[in-house]
C-alpha cells in the first residue's frame, strides 16, 4: 500500500493535470482550433501539421484521433485526409514527454498558487484560461513527483528487479506497454510513468524502449473502441491509426532501435527521463517520415480489413458526432453547419408550400409533411448535441453561442411549424374544391415572394454574422407587415363586393397570418446575429 497510493494517487493528479492544461488551452484556442481543422485539405501534408498542432492544444492524440473517426463518420473527412491527421497526431502527442522531462518539479507548487491566484483575481475569461494552463502544469508535475516518491521503494524489491530484467525482451516489453496504455486510455500517461521510474534509477533506456513502443500501440485501442457504431469508414480510420503504429513499432523493432537508442544516449547522456522523451519524439517522426509516402497503401489496407456495407444511419443529423465533443470549438462549429442545414432545409419546405397551396397536389403536400417530422428530429438532435456540449470546458462567448443557437433552431423549427399550418390549409383546400380569385393569388404570390426572401436572408445573416444582413431582415419585416395589412383590407374589399367566398377568405386570411409569422421569426433571429454587435 505504501506504493500503491501514492503511485495510483500521482497518476491521477498527473491524468488530472493533464486533461486541465489541455482544456485551459481549448479554451484560449477558441475559435481557432476550429478554423485550423477548416484550412484541412486533400493536401496529407497539411493534415499532419494541423494533427500535430490540434493534438498539441488538446494534449491527447487518442482525443484527436478519435475527433477524426467523428469527422470521417460524418462525411466531413476522407480516409486519405484522416491518415495524414493521425500521423500528425502522433507527433503531437510527444510534446508531453518533453514537458515531464524537464526536471522543474521543484517549481510546481509555485506555479499551482501562482495559477490559483490569476483564476481567482482575474476579471477576463481569457486570463481564467491562461491560469488554468498554468494550475495544469503544476498538478501534473506535482503528480509526477509522488510517483516517482512511491515509485523508489521498488529498488529494494527482488521480485521488482526479476520483472525488469524480463522487460529487456522486446516482445514482453511491448505487450506491457500497450496494456499499460489501453488500461489508462493515455499514451502520454503510460509515458510519465516510464520517466517516473527513470527518475529513481529503476529503469534503463535499453528497458524502456520496447515498452514505449508498446505504448503507441496501445493509445490506438481507445480510436478502435470509438469506432464502434461507426460507419465502415470512421472504422477503416480507426484501423489506419492501428496499422500505422504497429507498422512504425515493427520497423522500430527489427531495424531502428540500435541506431535510434544510440542517438538518443548520446544526445542526453544519463538522463533517462530525457532519453525516453527524445525517443518517443524521434519514433514517431521517423514514422511518419517513412510511411508518409505509402499512406495509400494504410488506407487500401484499412479497405481491405473494413469490408461490408454500411448500417442505415437513423440520425437525422449528417455533422454532429459525439466524438468530436471532445474538441467543443470545433464541436460548436458542426452545430453550426446542422443549424444551417436545417434552415435550408425549412427554406425549401417553404417553397414547396406554395406549390401545394396554390397549383394543389397531394404528393407534394405529402412531402412537406413528412420534412417536417424531419426538421423536428433534427431540431431535437441539435438541442440535445448543444447540451451535451454546453457541459465541456468553453469560453463565456462560447456559452453565450450555444444559446444563441438553441433560440436559433427554436425560431426555424416554429417557422416549419407555420409552414405546416399553410400545407394542412392547402390540403382542406384541395379536398374542398375551393380556389383562391386572381386577385387573392396575386396578394399571396407577393407575400410568399416577401417571406421567402426574408428567411433565406436571415440564414445568410447567421451563416456568415453579417450585421448588414441582419438590419436588412428588420426592414423586409415592416415590408412584409405592410403586404399583410393590404392584403386584409383588399380582401375584406372582396368580400364586401361579394368577389369571393366566405371559406376560401378564412383560408386566405390564416394563410398570410401564417407567413407573417414566418417572418416575425426571421426577425428573432436575425436580432441575436445583431446581439453580438451590442
Amino acid at each position: 500500500m505504501d506504493i500503491a497510493i501514492p503511485v495510483f494517487g500521482g497518476l491521477g493528479l498527473f491524468l488530472y493535470g493533464m486533461t486541465m492544461m489541455g482544456d485551459g488551452l481549448q479554451k484560449a484556442a477558441g475559435d481557432r482550433l476550429r478554423r485550423l481543422i477548416e484550412v484541412l485539405t486533400n493536401n496529407r501534408l497539411m493534415g499532419v501539421i494541423v494533427g500535430a498542432l490540434v493534438t498539441m492544444v488538446i494534449q491527447s492524440s487518442s482525443a484527436t484521433t478519435v475527433m477524426v473517426v467523428g469527422f470521417v463518420n460524418a462525411g466531413l473527412m476522407s480516409l486519405p485526409q484522416a491518415a495524414g491527421v493521425i500521423m500528425g497526431a502522433n507527433i503531437g502527442t510527444t510534446i508531453t514527454a518533453q514537458i515531464i522531462a524537464f526536471d522543474v518539479v521543484e517549481y510546481a507548487p509555485i506555479a499551482v498558487a501562482l495559477g490559483v491566484a490569476v483564476w481567482l483575481s482575474a476579471k477576463k475569461k481569457r486570463n481564467r484560461d491562461i491560469a488554468e494552463i498554468i494550475i495544469g502544469i503544476g498538478i501534473l508535475f506535482i503528480g509526477m513527483d509522488m510517483m516517482s516518491g512511491g515509485l523508489k521503494p521498488l529498488a529494494e524489491l527482488q521480485a521488482f528487479s526479476d520483472i525488469m530484467i524480463n522487460l529487456n525482451n522486446p516482445i514482453i516489453g511491448v505487450i506491457v506497454g500497450l496494456l499499460i496504455t489501453t488500461i489508462v486510455q493515455s499514451s502520454s500517461a503510460s509515458i510519465g510513468l516510464l520517466q517516473a521510474l527513470a527518475g529513481q534509477g529503476l529503469i534503463s533506456i535499453n528497458m524502456a524502449f520496447p515498452i514505449l513502443f508498446g505504448d503507441n500501440i496501445g493509445t490506438t485501442t481507445t480510436s478502435l473502441i470509438s469506432s464502434v457504431g461507426a460507419n465502415k469508414t470512421a472504422k477503416r480510420a480507426a484501423v489506419i491509426h492501428f496499422l500505422f503504429n504497429l507498422v512504425g513499432t515493427i520497423i522500430f523493432i527489427t531495424v531502428l532501435r540500435i541506431p535510434i537508442q544510440y542517438f538518443v544516449e548520446r544526445i542526453s547522456p544519463g538522463d533517462v527521463k530525457r532519453q525516453i522523451a527524445n525517443a518517443h519524439t524521434l519514433f514517431n517522426l521517423i514514422n511518419v517520415v517513412i510511411q508518409f509516402p505509402f499512406a495509400k497503401f494504410l488506407v487500401m489496407a484499412a479497405e481491405k480489413l473494413v469490408t461490408g456495407e454500411d448500417i442505415s444511419d437513423l440520425d437525422a443529423t449528417i455533422y454532429l458526432d459525439n466524438r468530436i465533443l471532445e474538441t467543443p470549438g470545433i464541436a460548436l462549429g458542426q452545430a453550426k453547419k446542422e443549424v444551417l442545414r436545417m434552415g435550408e432545409i425549412v427554406a425549401k419546405n417553404l417553397e414547396l408550400s406554395r406549390e401545394a397551396l396554390i397549383n394543389g397536389g397531394e404528393e407534394t403536400v405529402e412531402k412537406v409533411l413528412e420534412t417536417e417530422k424531419l426538421i423536428n428530429k433534427i431540431e431535437k438532435e441539435i438541442t440535445e448535441y448543444l447540451v451535451h456540449l454546453s457541459k465541456e470546458p468553453l469560453s463565456g462567448t462560447q456559452h453565450t453561442t450555444i444559446n444563441n443557437y438553441l433560440y436559433t433552431i427554436n425560431d426555424i423549427e416554429r417557422v416549419g411549424d407555420h409552414i405546416e399550418n399553410i400545407v394542412e390549409l392547402a390540403q382542406y383546400k384541395n379536398n374542398s374544391g375551393l380556389s383562391f380569385s386572381k386577385d387573392g393569388m396575386d396578394g399571396l404570390n407577393e407575400m410568399f415572394d416577401k417571406c421567402e426572401e426574408v428567411f433565406k436572408i436571415t440564414i445568410k445573416a447567421f451563416d456568415t454574422d453579417d450585421e448588414t444582413l441582419a438590419r436588412k431582415v428588420l426592414v423586409l419585416e415592416d415590408e412584409v407587415d405592410a403586404i399583410e395589412k393590404r392584403n386584409r383590407e383588399d380582401h375584406m374589399n372582396r368580400l364586401n363586393k361579394m368577389e369571393c367566398l366566405t371559406e376560401p377568405g378564412v383560408l386566405y386570411l390564416d394563410t398570410i397570418s401564417n407567413l407573417e409569422r414566418v417572418s416575425d421569426h426571421s426577425v428573432n433571429i436575425a436580432m441575436y446575429v445583431l446581439d453580438k454587435y451590442k
